[in-house]
């Protein structure tokens, strides 16, 4: 009797390691499979033509989407079994296949890699102070900068001081082209004065100054614009409460009159070639202003715009 309990003890051991093993091996095969399926899937994408990119709209049903192309038209598309539709959101970029239109992947935002590459010493407190801390004109009852204009000639930095800005702001830039505001078809009521496009910009410009104005106290929305033609402007955008602040580069127009962007990189490049010379580890005013003084005689200054305070 105790023999057959020995052994039946034994035997139950035995099953129950090889039941353990066999469980192991099976989640194995699971993880394998997965494996395979995604590897095969990588090799029909590479083996397939292009993709279309587009961005969600509205969730239709439970399968079906409508997207909108970069090149245009909205479709109603499927999605395919593999991916999560909880995460197909109104704004998600998607990847679409070039035949059927089904979506096939989600792509990431898109961003402009240029803010990102960027970096600053001290761009001043109009833009960055009202958003990292909103609660120091709170309590000095102030009202914020709701944005601030940079002016200047070409190739001062303006665009790349606004790129700094939004490289070391925890917030979304936002960046749009004055060109690319005018819609390539017009609508709405005809007037008789004027141009169709001279009341497309009309129409944008009372926009612009109607979102300036409604903008919350506190809110965490700024406005940055860059110009080289600010005589060009409209006065209604430059009065008090919506471009408050217009800075000017006036010690770089002083340092180096009818210089561009890259002369002063060159100018920097200089002082420290200068510096070096010298045996010392930082650059002096009298490096750049020997900088300056050599840059200038291998440069033809060209015809420049004067730009007078606003």
């Amino acid at each position: 009797m105790a023999d057959t309990r020995e052994k039946g003890l034994q035997d139950y051991r035995k099953n129950y390691w090889n039941t353990k093993k066999l469980t192991g091996v099976r989640e194995q095969l699971r993880e394998q499979t997965k494996q395979y399926e995604k590897s095969e899937n990588d090799l029909k994408a590479l083996q397939s033509v292009g993709q279309i990119v587009g961005e969600v709209l509205k969730q239709l049903t439970e399968e079906k989407f409508i997207v909108k192309a970069t090149n245009g038209p909205r479709y109603v598309v499927g999605c395919r079994r593999q991916l999560d539709k909880s995460q197909l959101k109104p704004g998600t970029r998607v990847a679409l296949d070039m035949t059927t239109l089904t979506i096939m992947r989600y792509l990431p935002r898109e961003v402009d890699p240029l803010v990102y590459n960027m970096s600053h010493e001290d761009p001043g407190s109009v833009i960055e102070l009202p958003l990292t801390n909103p609660e120091l004109f709170l309590r000095v009852g102030i009202i914020p900068p709701k944005g601030c204009l940079l002016y200047g000639p070409p190739g001062t930095g303006k665009t790349l001081l606004a790129r700094a800005v939004a490289s070391q702001l925890d917030c979304n830039f936002l960046k749009v082209v004055s060109s690319s505001i005018v819609d390539k078809y017009i609508g709405g009521r005809r007037f008789s004065e004027g141009t169709s496009a001279d009341r497309e910009i009309q129409r944008t410009l009372m926009e612009l100054l109607n979102q300036m104005d409604g903008f919350d106290t506190l809110h965490r929305v700024k406005m940055i614009m860059a110009t080289n033609r600010p005589d060009t402007l409209d006065p209604a955008l430059l009065r008090p409460g919506r471009l408050d602040r217009k800075i000017h580069y006036e010690a770089i127009v002083k340092l180096s009159d009818g210089f561009n962007g890259a002369d002063l990189r060159n100018v920097c490049t200089e002082a420290g070639l200068f510096a070096i010379r010298a045996d010392r580890e930082y650059v002096t005013q009298e490096d750049f202003m020997k900088a300056v003084r050599k840059v200038a005689d291998s440069k033809k200054l060209e015809s420049k715009l004067d730009y007078k305070p606003l």
